[in-house]
C-alpha cells in the first residue's frame, strides 16, 4: 500500500502536491536515495568523507543536512596537498597539509 501511494507521488509533479504529500516524498527520498547515506551518518555519528572544491577533502560528523546537501559538520579535519615552488621555478615535492575546525557550516552555491 505504501509503495503504491509513494509511486503515485513520484509520478506526479511537485507543484501538484499538498504539504503532507511533499513531507512523505522527502521522507522516502531520504530514506532510500543518495541522501539516505547522509542520514545513515547523523543517525551513527559515523564520519564521512566529503571532496570539495580545490582538491580538498573534509573528514567530518555530520550534525545536520538539507536537501541541497547544506550541512552542519561537527570535529572537521579539512586534508589538501600544496606543491610550493622552489628558487628556480620549478614545482618542488607536494605536501599533504590539514587543519581542524571545531564546527562548520558547508554550503552549496
Amino acid at each position: 500500500m505504501a509503495d503504491a501511494k509513494i509511486q503515485e507521488l513520484l509520478t506526479k509533479p511537485r507543484n501538484e502536491l499538498t504539504e503532507y504529500e511533499v513531507q512523505l516524498l522527502e521522507e522516502y527520498e531520504f530514506g532510500s536515495g543518495p541522501l539516505s547515506i547522509l542520514q545513515t551518518a547523523v543517525r551513527s555519528h559515523t564520519q564521512v568523507l566529503i571532496s570539495i572544491r580545490n582538491n580538498r577533502k573534509l573528514l567530518a560528523r555530520v550534525k545536520a543536512f538539507d536537501r541541497h546537501c547544506n550541512m552542519v559538520l561537527e570535529n572537521v579535519k579539512e586534508m589538501w596537498t600544496e606543491t610550493p615552488r622552489l628558487a628556480n621555478g620549478k614545482k618542488g615535492r607536494p605536501v599533504n597539509k590539514d587543519r581542524f575546525v571545531s564546527k562548520m557550516c558547508s554550503m552549496v552555491c
